[in-house]
């Protein structure tokens, strides 16, 4: 079993489900197809059995992606749900982040419709049951275009209902308006369904991603509308926050409602685009019903990530522009491993942290895919230094221990390398760890079980060991480029030390696709006396703790000498080594 991390630890590790795909069996995986040709996952398909052997993985935290109610083609009227028009829905499923209500949960996930709710509420016992805490997304920049909450809470007015839609922002409204305008769809966008009536938005509302003008293009998140939370765009971005916007109020309400049925954690969707201001406000007033809740920001602008965290009260930030786009490159065969260095410089004030790392999520093309890496083996550095750099959580989507790689346009989403967010779809390589409910890799290839072993054991080696988990960090790039440690190529070579009182770790990676590398990795005076305190270095010898079974590493006892640490390192590997006394 995976141990959770200590009262106060940031070393965790999120497993993002993408909830609709992860239980599907079905293998018709027809191109837009209906949830009956494709079918569909749902949140009984989640078993105790199947978080068992998450948590004997190693994840401490599961991110169940999709589960609020969303825009989709799928007809659940008999149910009193309105249907959404096919202009303004992405893909049949529809996208998960075009909320239709905040209060109800995605019908297509539950065996019976009518009691949805019911069997999100027993999913979240039973993995709470095994000691996993719940996030699922907030999603506060934007709603579905026919947005409307047939189950918000006694009392609380829906968004828009008390707009005054005259004009094109007032600080009171939820939306922004363009006044005496329609809608127009965007051009080339072309329903996968009949179309038997004009969609009809008088006045027009501005759109998600920014778009203050009646026809968004094909390319915008043209199926959703901008909430309004106090910031004139049109007018150099003034702001009225006092009194308190009514948007601010709602989202307030929204995540009292989640909180207080267990939900441990929100992934906010596009936080940067929602004022610091409200996250400031917001989150300390959440966390008063539990201050255990944590928050996790979806942010791409690295200026922004100190303000966030100091001002806006953010746990973590999306580490994408920075460690994720670095470390791709190199993935790729390009790049330079001076960039980690320079990303970790930039985190001054600490907030190393803060920073949520990974490889793969619902965003972002598979390592396996032949737009990313094409061989999920050769992010196995990667995936280490992600997990262990500093002491904060790393994350592991759904299947990137398989190698799933997307090979064929699957709807909407086309054919990117990325698995679909917006159709019914069957994921082979999941499905046969899924493997009828029975959840384990009878059914995996040799290579693929292999594969998955890595990331069990990386998982767990974060989780149990102290310098990782909680330790300190000290780069060892600057002493080994200086030209005096053999071959230490300081774009493809990267060391670093974690330590902790009890516990003293070597890292040390080579990137490179093709190339063995025999080097010297030397460790400082100071270092060695001032933070891992230890006394002579011939006293102690370096003992490999990680990773133990990849071919053809050499893992014998290595000694310290004057000159460093002499190693041999094969193309695309690593070594961790335990520094004890001998």
């Amino acid at each position: 079993m995976a141990k959770m991390p200590t009262p106060g630890s940031h070393k965790f590790v999120i497993y993002q489900i993408f909830t609709r795909l992860f239980g599907n069996q079905n293998t018709t995986n027809k191109y837009y197809g209906t949830l009956e040709e494709n079918g569909t996952g749902k949140f009984n398909d989640i078993t105790e059995t199947a978080l068992v052997a998450l948590k004997d993985f190693g994840i401490t935290h599961v991110w169940y992606t999709g589960i609020l109610e969303h825009a989709t083609l799928t007809d659940y009227s008999e149910f009193g749900i309105n249907p959404d028009h096919p202009l303004v829905v992405k893909g049949i499923a529809g996208s998960p982040y075009a909320v239709k209500d905040y209060y109800d949960v995605d019908p297509d996930l539950a065996v019976d419709v009518r009691d949805r709710m019911k069997e999100f509420e027993e999913l979240l016992g039973r993995t709470h049951a095994l000691d996993l805490k719940v996030i699922i997304d907030f999603i506060p920049n934007h709603v579905a275009r026919q947005y409307h909450s047939d189950a918000t809470a006694m009392g609380i007015k829906d968004f828009g209902e008390e707009d005054d839609d005259t004009v094109d922002f007032k600080a009171s409204n939820n939306f922004y308006y363009i006044p005496n305008q329609d809608f127009i769809v965007p051009e080339g966008h072309t329903p996968p369904v009949p179309i038997h009536n004009p969609y009809h938005e008088r006045p027009a509302k501005a759109t998600g991603n920014d778009v203050f003008q009646a026809q968004p293009s094909q390319y915008d998140w043209y199926e959703t509308i901008k909430l309004n939370y106090g910031v004139d765009y049109l007018r150099e971005r003034a702001t009225y926050f006092d009194p308190i916007p009514s948007t601010w109020l709602k989202m307030y309400d929204i995540l009292k409602y989640w909180v207080q049925k267990g939900v441990d954690g929100f992934r906010c969707d596009m936080a940067e685009m929602v004022p610091v201001e409200f996250w400031a406000w917001v989150i300390p007033e959440i966390k008063k019903l539990n201050e255990t809740v944590i928050f996790i920001a979806e942010i791409y602008n690295p200026t922004e990530y100190h303000n966030y965290i100091n001002v806006g009260k953010f746990d973590y930030l999306y580490d994408k522009v920075g460690l994720y786009n670095s470390l791709r490159r190199l993935v790729e065969g390009h790049g330079t491993v001076e960039e980690i260095t320079r990303i970790w410089q930039q985190e001054s004030g600490d907030i190393s942290k803060n920073m949520l790392r990974f490889l793969e999520n619902h965003d972002e093309q598979r390592i396996a895919s032949r737009y990313f890496a094409g061989d999920p083996w050769l992010a196995i550095p990667a995936m280490t230094l992600s997990a262990t750099l500093h002491d904060g959580p790393v994350m592991v989507y759904f299947g990137q221990e398989l190698g799933v790689n997307p090979t064929v346009a699957e709807g909407f989403q086309g054919e990117d390398g990325r698995t679909t967010i917006f159709d019914y779809w069957g994921v082979t390589e999941f499905q046969q760890w899924v493997n009828g409910g029975r959840f384990n890799t009878d059914l995996l290839t040799a290579d693929q079980q292999r594969l998955r072993s890595f990331y069990e054991s990386l998982n767990h080696f974060v989780l149990e060991n102290e310098a990782v988990r909680e330790g300190g960090f000290y780069d060892l790039q600057f002493i080994n480029v200086d030209g005096q440690s053999l071959n230490y190529d300081k774009t493809i070579i990267y060391s670093y030390l974690r330590y902790a009182e009890n516990q003293k770790l070597l890292f040390v990676y080579n990137f490179h696709h093709d190339k063995t590398i025999e080097t010297s990795v030397r460790i400082p005076q100071d270092a060695w006396t001032d933070f891992l305190k230890l006394g002579k270095t011939n006293d102690y010898s370096l003992k490999p703790v990680f990773p133990l079974f990849l071919p053809p590493l050499r893992l014998n006892a290595a000694e310290i000498t004057s000159t460093g640490v002499h190693i041999e390192l094969p193309p695309v590997s690593v070594f961790v080594f335990e520094i004890i006394e001998k």
